[in-house]
């Protein structure tokens, strides 16, 4: 299993002999592998990777493996872990958008503009019935929308560059420009 992290830098188009794709570029700094779990200290197998030491803020993600013998401490993980073609899964918190409405957070139609409705085109509409006499969980209505951990599967990598240590991934990856993404292999 390959994996690493880096860091949202964009989108663009890349023009090649497919043509035309639109891909989101991620800047790869080397992650430096600071622990290694074992079965028998910490009961599974996995490999803390951690990149952007500024100011006591560190980024630190653990990814699990099925052989830790091919990884040792204090080495370093950088973009020439991918080709080009590998299948990815690219995971970052989306972009927050603040307290949002009904019709934007979740696609509500809204109500008519005209025939007697004044100030009710944006508005829910009824929220149930009487007999709970309270609001059930999970109702659809305004709210805090995005800031959530999404996870993107089955990208394709497009593009390695070894030199500016980044990665051209084919399609939109969640998150804002400057914000950490994790990228693993397809199984």
């Amino acid at each position: 299993m390959k994996f690493v992290l880096g860091k949202k830098s964009g989108m663009t188009t890349i023009y090649n002999e497919d043509g035309a794709q639109n891909v989101t570029l991620v800047t790869v700094v080397p992650n430096l592998i600071d622990k290694i779990r074992n079965e028998e200290r910490d009961g599974y197998k996995a490999v803390r990777l951690s990149i952007d030491k500024t100011k006591n803020i560190k980024h630190v993600r653990e990814f699990r493996v099925n052989n830790i013998k091919d990884y040792k401490e204090k080495d370093t993980i950088s973009v020439d872990v991918f080709e080009v073609g590998d299948k990815v899964r690219v995971s970052a918190v989306s972009k927050a958008k603040g307290f949002q409405g009904v019709v934007k957070r979740h696609g509500f139609k809204g109500g008519p503009a005209t025939h007697g409705h004044r100030h009710a085109l944006r508005s829910p509409g009824s929220i149930g019935s009487a007999y709970p006499q309270h609001v059930l969980k999970g109702k659809k209505m305004a709210g805090r929308m995005g800031g959530n951990r999404i996870t993107a599967s089955n990208l394709q990598v497009v593009a390695v560059d070894k030199e500016n240590n980044m990665i051209a991934i084919k399609g939109a990856v969640p998150g804002v420009a400057g914000r950490i993404v994790e990228i693993t292999s397809v199984r």
